[in-house]
């Protein structure tokens, strides 16, 4: 199972900031890290980035990478807006290809109902788009809204390791559930080969052995005192 994460935009992306200077990509790429990792606790899955943090990737570079790889399911990450200034506009959204393809809907859907469920914020449903993550992919693909930068409270969410790493889940419980995905069997370590001892005191007079062995059987222990040349 190869699945692809595409934290929308980059570091360098004009205009996708809060108005009070939150970059969109700063909140895609803590999501799509911990998507990552989250997902790495599964069998015969394997993770790939759309997205670099060391240069803005073009959409047809992204979408060209995930179409040669031949990923199963490509999710795009973001964080929505209404306009540049403060406003109401919040809550969150999914959106598939105008096609409405029938693999993506049903991803989309799970993941929407899984984010709006575990964040609180208002549901704005599924909806389609002509985006290129979306139209130009050949496997099922998504794109997540995930809050609005502009509404004064979802942005201080957006800001909130607490909130990234809830929206993380959100999403890769819902690919576990639609590709019936398995955690890995974390086996426990080999047994230590030895013995184990435990000794609380040692004393060059018998008499201060006796002294704390007494306490000891007084605090409900069977202590035994050994001499050692």
């Amino acid at each position: 199972m190869k699945i692809m994460l595409d934290a929308g935009h980059g570091y360098s992306t004009k205009g996708k900031r809060s108005p009070d200077g939150l970059q969109e990509y700063e909140f895609n790429r803590a999501v799509a890290n911990f998507a990552r990792d989250l997902l790495q606790e599964f069998e015969n899955v394997a993770v790939y980035f759309a997205h670099s943090d060391q240069r803005d990737v073009p959409l047809q570079e992204r979408t060209d990478k995930a179409n040669s790889l031949k990923v199963d399911c490509y999710v795009a990450i973001h964080a929505n807006a209404y306009g540049n200034t403060w406003n109401d506009a919040g809550g969150i959204e999914t959106y598939v290809h105008i096609s409405k393809p029938l693999e993506a809907t049903k991803l989309a859907e799970k993941i929407q109902q899984n984010l709006a469920n575990s964040t609180g914020l208002r549901d704005r449903g599924v909806k389609t788009a002509d985006f290129h993550v979306l139209r130009e992919t050949k496997m099922t693909s998504v794109l997540v809204e995930c809050g609005f930068m502009t509404n004064r409270e979802e942005v201080k969410l957006l800001r909130s390791d607490n909130y990234r790493r809830t929206c993380a889940e959100a999403i890769v419980k819902a690919i576990a559930d639609h590709y019936k995905l398995k955690k890995k069997i974390v086996q426990p370590p080999p047994a230590a080969k030895g013995i184990y001892k435990i000794q609380v005191g040692a004393f060059k007079e018998l008499k201060n052995a006796e002294e704390l062995a007494e306490r000891l059987r007084k605090d409900g222990y069977n202590p035994f005192i050994y001499f050692e040349k």
